[in-house]
């Protein structure tokens, strides 16, 4: 397993949970990236990096009316920024006693868990294990960018697979994909537009 932490929670519920990190962490999370909590009791909730958030400051307000901003400067501002950068991260399932569900987490994490992106393996282990389950989560919720979520996420997904031998695994989920957005054509569309692109 990943043991070096991206970030630490600030905020949480049952459908996804907010993450904090410093500018220079910002290397190692990416959008549709699948990331994990260990949670106190020895289950560890997976969940999908829909959205990565870095606020403004009072200095950034002020450097980006100066005509030239030194390099010294910048990096500076990137190395010791006191806002953080926040990640959303929304709840696809979780293990427990070494079995992985595709449902909603019975708790969520707690303020300052430590969040770490998953590995290949851990991405094959989750992804494998049930009927791609945790879809449901992703296209509930229609304020995301469920389309390039889900094509962020097959990329991820797929390449981790195909390394496992498991080459078949993107055309069983599209095939998912396609059964459970039969009542929604548009959506569906959009999905496999977005999906065309692996």
């Amino acid at each position: 397993m990943n043991e070096i932490a991206m970030g630490r929670l600030l905020r949480s519920g049952t459908t996804g949970f907010v993450v904090g990190c410093r500018v220079n962490q910002l290397d190692a999370p990416s959008f549709g990236a699948l990331v994990r909590v260990p949670l106190a009791d020895n289950t560890q909730v997976y969940g999908l990096i829909y959205d990565i958030h870095i606020d403004d400051d009072g200095l950034v307000r002020q450097l980006i009316t100066a005509a030239e901003v030194p390099e010294e400067v910048l990096q500076d501002n990137r190395q010791n920024r006191n806002v953080p950068v926040e990640i959303g991260v929304l709840a696809l399932g979780y293990e427990q006693d070494g079995q992985i569900t595709h449902l909603l987490p019975p708790r969520p994490p707690l303020s300052l868990d430590a969040i770490f992106l998953c590995t290949s393996e851990e991405v094959v282990r989750f992804t494998s294990g049930g009927r791609f389950g945790y879809f449901r989560q992703i296209l509930r919720d229609r304020d995301k960018p469920v389309e390039e979520l889900l094509a962020a996420h097959l990329i991820q997904a797929k390449k981790a697979q195909d390394e496992a031998g498991n080459s078949d695994w993107v055309e069983r989920a599209l095939q998912e994909l396609i059964i459970l957005m039969r009542d929604d054509y548009q959506q569906l569309m959009d999905i496999l537009g977005a999906v065309s692109e692996i």
